[in-house]
């Protein structure tokens, strides 16, 4: 994974009025957990460079590094707040890590390729799962796991058991859960006798 270098310095602004004055400011609150110490640092953002950090960015689970005003923590953003209406963060949660110790993260799953079920057999891909649990160094975090279905045939399903992750990563999730299947059409037998429908036709003339 890309580093990601963010600024952020440390907040003195507590409570709801100080914390609206300091979005006004271009500044985005949040905090951060502390790893050895313990407890919960107050931070604040640029909101500008933040969101340009972030764009196209699949997951919200991130390995990043913050800038405490030279002072470089690396962390792995837990949530991030939108607001509303205009979507953009106001509250962002990081975690400080250990980039030697492992870490559980939930990972977003994107299906890729047209299965044969599909393509041959009129099925319907139905994806299950959207996203996974696993555990691994920071440093191997993935913003996705890129799955391919096209092996898919009718009504056949693919299990997180199945997925292949590579070693980097150890997967969490119930290895009985399925991820994607592709179901026969609900149509299917109607549709399979009015194609056979002409064929027994011409035979008898």
């Amino acid at each position: 994974m890309a580093q990601i270098k963010i600024k952020a310095s440390v907040r003195t602004e507590q409570g709801t009025g100080a914390v609206r004055r300091l979005r006004r400011t271009g500044m985005i609150p949040g905090s951060v957990m502390k790893m050895k110490k313990g407890g919960t640092e107050l931070i604040k953002l640029p909101a500008h460079e933040f969101m340009l950090a972030m764009r196209g960015r699949a997951s919200k689970q991130l390995l990043v590094t913050l800038d405490m005003d030279g002072r470089e923590v690396p962390a792995l953003m837990r949530e991030m707040q939108n607001d509303v209406l205009a979507g953009t963060p106001i509250h962002v949660d990081f975690s400080e890590v250990s980039l030697s110790e492992k870490v559980r993260v939930k990972v977003p799953l994107t299906l890729t390729g047209e299965p044969v079920g599909v393509k041959i057999g009129g099925g319907i891909l139905q994806q299950a799962l959207r996203s996974i649990e696993v555990d691994c160094l920071p440093e191997n975090i993935a913003e996705k796991f890129v799955v391919d279905v096209s092996q898919l045939g009718l009504d056949q399903t693919l299990f997180v058991r199945d997925l292949q992750l590579g070693d980097d990563q150890t997967i969490v999730t119930r290895g009985e859960l399925a991820v994607a299947v592709v179901k026969a059409p609900a149509d299917g037998g109607a549709a399979a006798a009015e194609a056979k429908a002409p064929e027994a036709g011409k035979k008898g003339k």
